[in-house]
C-alpha cells in the first residue's frame, strides 16, 4: 500500500488531469462507459507506481502516455473480423522437393565422415555455432576454421551422393535418391 505522501502526490496529479484525460478517452472511444473503464485502469497503473509516480517529471504526459497505450491495446482486441466465404479454398501444400527429403540420409552419412569433419558439420551447420566460435574452441585461426568447415561440407556432399545414390536432373537439381538407414553399412550391400 502506498504511503500518505505518495497518495497525496497521486491525488494531486489525478485531480489536475482527470477531466482532460476523460475527455480525451471519450473522444477516442465514442463511449462514456468505455472511457470510464479506461480511466480506472489508468488510475490503477498510476497507483501501482507507488513512490515512483511522485518522481515523474511530467505526470500529465505519463498519464496520457498510459491512456494512449491502453487505447491501442483495446483497439487491438476489438478489431472487426471479416468472415471468410465458405467456398474459399485453402492453398495447396507446396510439394516437397526431393532435395528436402535428402535429410533422411544425413545421419548415416555423418556417421561415415571422419570425426573432424563430423564435428565441423554438427557444430557449425546443425547446432549453429559461428565459425569464429568454432575457431576459438579448436584454437585455430578463423581462416583455418573456415577452410575446415568448407572441406567438411564438400566431403559431406560427396558422401551423400555416393551413399544415398543421389541422381540429378538436367538442371542440376536433386531428382531422386535411395534413402538408407544409418544402421546400414556400405559392406552389407
Amino acid at each position: 500500500m502506498p504511503n500518505e505522501s505518495t497518495l497525496s502526490c497521486l491525488n494531486k496529479a489525478w485531480r489536475q488531469h482527470e477531466t482532460e484525460i476523460r475527455h480525451f478517452l471519450v473522444h477516442r472511444t465514442g463511449n462514456q462507459d468505455d472511457a470510464d473503464d479506461l480511466l480506472q485502469e489508468i488510475f490503477i497503473k498510476a497507483l501501482r507506481q507507488g513512490g515512483n509516480f511522485c518522481q515523474i517529471d511530467n505526470p500529465r504526459a505519463w498519464l496520457f502516455h498510459v491512456a494512449r497505450n491502453l487505447l491501442i491495446d483495446r483497439l487491438r482486441l476489438t478489431k472487426t473480423q471479416v468472415p471468410l466465404p465458405d467456398d474459399l479454398c485453402a492453398e495447396p501444400e507446396p510439394e516437397l522437393r526431393p532435395v528436402d527429403d535428402l535429410t533422411q540420409c544425413i545421419p548415416r552419412v555423418l556417421s561415415e565422415l571422419s570425426r573432424v569433419d563430423r564435428e565441423a558439420i554438427v557444430l557449425c551447420d546443425l547446432q549453429g555455432m559461428t565459425q569464429q566460435a568454432y575457431a576459438q574452441k579448436l584454437g585455430l585461426l578463423l581462416p583455418a576454421a573456415k577452410s575446415r568447415v568448407q572441406r567438411a561440407r564438400a566431403r559431406l556432399q560427396a558422401q551423400l551422393v555416393t551413399a544415398c545414390q543421389v541422381s540429378f536432373d538436367e538442371a542440376g537439381e536433386v531428382c531422386c535418391f535411395v534413402p538408407r538407414s544409418p544402421l546400414e553399412s556400405p559392406e552389407s550391400e
